[in-house]
Order: structure tokens, then sequence, then C-alpha cells
């Protein structure tokens, strides 16, 4: 357990739930004290991927779903009631310092994984994509859920370190650690940017 995959011919990047209503906490997820250090360091990644031609997709949450496609997250108190703030669209604009730019894919979703009743694997298959490096948030959740399904498709997994982040320090450590002896391989931003500075 716990060896490197490392990356593949063509990677792309996938950025989850890096949106206002878990970067800022005036939403009932939002915890900017993890969320602005981890999309400072998206911000980072993206600009090191960008000019070599790598795939950007975004996940985020449908302000405007149906009661039916939120699901059990009304059961759980995670703030999706019809009243709450994670109702507004306001909510699930991707954060401005990593905002989509042209070309960027933007996946809507209902469900912790990005692919779980979205066309994400379509697209990553049509991409020609073999590697994904997932960020966002949060790690004990979207992240890893994504991470195991991604790792289900046979895709290589890679995530960095400083680009996840989470409500819980603990949650978030013991998740990485997890992550990184079964599903991905779990590496310090230097080193991704370094994988792409090479190419």
């Amino acid at each position: 357990m716990g060896k490197r995959v490392g990356f593949g011919a063509r990677p792309a990047v996938l950025v989850v739930d890096m949106t206002r209503a878990f970067t800022e906490d005036r939403f009932p997820l939002g915890c900017s004290a993890a969320g602005a250090p981890c999309a400072g360091a998206i911000r980072t990644l993206l600009d090191a991927v960008r000019p070599h031609g790598v795939p950007v997709l975004y996940t985020r949450y449908d302000a405007f779903a149906a009661d039916a496609e939120w699901g059990r997250w009304l059961d759980k108190g995670t703030g999706a009631e019809p009243d709450s703030l994670m109702r507004g669209p306001e909510a699930h604009e991707i954060a401005d310092a990593i905002k989509p730019g042209p070309g960027d894919v933007v996946v809507t979703k209902s469900k912790p994984s990005a692919f779980f009743g979205t066309p994400l694997a379509s697209m990553l298959t049509y991409l020609g994509v073999d590697t994904l490096v997932v960020t966002g948030m949060v790690t004990s959740g979207c992240v890893r859920a994504t991470v195991v399904d991604a790792f289900s498709h046979n895709y290589r997994v890679v995530v960095p370190i400083e680009c996840v982040a989470d409500r819980s320090a603990t949650s978030h450590q013991v998740n990485l650690f997890d992550m990184d002896m079964k599903y991905a391989d779990v590496l310090p931003l230097a080193d991704v940017l370094a994988h792409f500075g090479r190419r």
C-alpha cells in the first residue's frame, strides 16, 4: 500500500466545490480559515498548468435543485434546507480567486462525488484524460468521494496537499493519509508544480 502511481500522459485538474458556500464563513458550511489558503494554492497550481494546455474542470452544487435532488442532504442538517443561504445562487459561485477561465468546464452535481449522476467521466474520456489532479473542499467529504470514484474509474489520481482543505484538521490529516495509502498520490504542491515544470 502507498506505492507511487505517478502521472500519465494527459492530466487534468479538477477543482471540487471551491464556492462561496465552503470558503466564506457567512454560509452554514463555510470555513474561510481553511478555504482562503486552499484557494490561493489552487490559484498557484492553475497558473502553472494553464500554459501547458491542461484541462481545468470545476464542480459546484445547483442552487435551484429540487428537494429530491438534494435528497438526504436535507436530513443530515447540512444547510440545504429550502430557506437556507445554501439554496441561493450566490452560495454556489466559484471563489473569486479561482474563477473559471475561457474553455474551463463547470460540472453541476448534487452528491459528494463529482462523478455521481454527472457527465464528468464522459467529458474526461473526450478530453483523453488519464490523470486527475483533485483539489478543493472538503478533504473528508466531496474531495475523498471524488478521489475514490476517480480511482474506481482507473484514473491515476494526484492530490496536492495544500490544494485541499477541511473544516476539521483531524479529518483532513486522516483522510489525506488514507487516500495516499489506497487511492491517490498525495503530494506536496511543490512536487506537482515541478512535474508540470518539466513538461
